[in-house]
């Protein structure tokens, strides 16, 4: 999708820059008046058709501790550029460094260092841009550089604990999977032999696992590629928006599972709104930057709704409760941070609530998937052997003649 570079006008008259992507011209403008701004010039930019840096996990890590050493160093009373220049020369990932190059020679030609971070396309998230130009207009670019820190790394955090609970689960399903088929693929057949000539008198469970296992033997490659290509064919279409969003709106009513999703999905959205706003980004704005934290659509599009209201004169948490997608204990921390004027503060700490809450769902799911698996691969092996051994201990009356 193209980019536009942009320059507009808050309501309060401050002047703001940036880059959003956007289809076409049209759409850039209707997207800076959703977020309240004011647009003064807008132009397409000539890297709109450049292809996005790989940001992979070890990326974003260094991205993050590069943003923090950022902050100490401005913090410590170092220019701009001697700070960057600092940071890009301790860098050792490639990919960072290219980037950090690159935004040294933006600043030292004039640019902001906001501009500069969001024509970084790819590596950089959308709120390290507001942040910056926050930071930039209240003087405070340290202070608002170490909050993105902490709020990457927080988010961050919440991700690796994700990703680590499901490891030894995936792993025990992988196992239970490879022994099955070990057993299918050369302990079975040792037996088919035995059994050719009384096939018809066999045990039904017998005859079940033999017959698997020629089908394993015969088919099994032609089997595993048509799974390839189906699976490849359901990942284009759960590519397709409508579908995406289908599907993301079923697994928010799952049992157990919607909960966890909303309760994740929440923690990140809060984590980097409190963030924004803390930080002296206007709402309307905020809300339109961590709309884009919310990987589940479903939750990103009611997100979407409620800013429009929200430019219009209308609340948060009223709007957010009225979706039915939001925890009830965040719409709560929501309308205590509008009425104290807190907002970012009982942000922060509803994302840190939900955050626990997450980890520790998380580990009594694992406590019970874990188990659950080795009982079904334990009677999974267990029918094999057993309809097998049945047919052995039977090889007497499966010899003899009927009667």
């Amino acid at each position: 999708m193209p980019s536009f570079t942009y320059r507009a006008a808050t309501a309060s008259g401050e002047m703001r820059s940036g880059v959003l992507d956007a289809a076409d011209q049209d759409e850039a403008l209707e997207r800076l008046r959703r977020l309240g701004l004011i647009p003064v010039e807008t132009a397409r930019t000539a890297a709109a058709a450049a292809p996005k840096p790989r940001s992979g996990g070890a990326v974003q890590r260094a991205m993050v501790n590069a943003v923090g050493e950022l902050a100490v160093l401005l913090g410590a009373g170092l220019s701009l550029d001697r700070a960057l220049s600092t940071c890009a020369a301790n860098t050792v990932d490639p990919t960072l460094k290219a980037a950090l190059g690159e935004i040294l020679k933006r600043v030292k030609e004039g640019a902001p260092l906001s501009r500069a971070v969001a024509e970084a396309r790819g590596l950089f998230p959308p709120m390290a841009s507001a942040m910056a130009e926050a930071g930039e207009a209240n003087g405070r670019l340290d202070v608002q550089l170490a909050r993105l820190a902490e709020t990457l790394d927080r988010a961050a955090a919440l991700r690796q604990t994700i990703a680590s609970s499901m490891v030894y689960p995936v792993m025990l399903i992988g196992l239970a999977a490879a022994v099955i088929l070990m057993m299918m693929l050369f302990v079975v057949p040792q037996f088919e032999g035995l059994f050719s000539d009384q096939q018809s008198r066999l045990p039904f469970a017998t005859r079940m696992v033999l017959a698997a296992s020629r089908a394993v033997r015969e088919y099994g490659v032609f089997g595993l590629l048509a799974a390839v290509v189906a699976g490849v064919g359901l990942w284009r279409w759960f590519k397709r928006p409508g579908v995406r969003q289908a599907l993301d709106r079923r697994l928010l009513s799952a049992p157990q599972v919607g909960g966890l999703i909303k309760a994740a999905e929440t923690a990140r959205f809060a984590r980097v709104l409190g963030s924004l706003v803390e930080g002296g980004v206007p709402l309307p704005a905020a809300l339109g930057i961590a709309q884009r934290s919310l990987a589940n659509t479903h939750m990103a599009a009611a997100v979407g709704r409620v800013a429009v209201g929200l430019k219009e004169g209308g609340g948060l948490a009223g709007p957010l409760a009225a979706t039915g997608l939001f925890p009830g204990m965040a719409i709560s921390f929501l309308r205590t941070g509008e009425e104290t004027a807190q907002l970012g503060l009982m942000l922060g700490r509803l994302a840190d609530v939900l955050d626990r809450e997450v980890r520790t769902v998380l580990q009594r799911l694992i406590s019970i998937l874990t188990p659950a698996i080795t009982i079904v691969m334990g009677a999974a092996v267990a029918g094999v052997i057993a309809s097998i051994m049945s047919a052995i201990l039977g090889f007497n009356d499966l010899a003899l003649p009927p009667s």
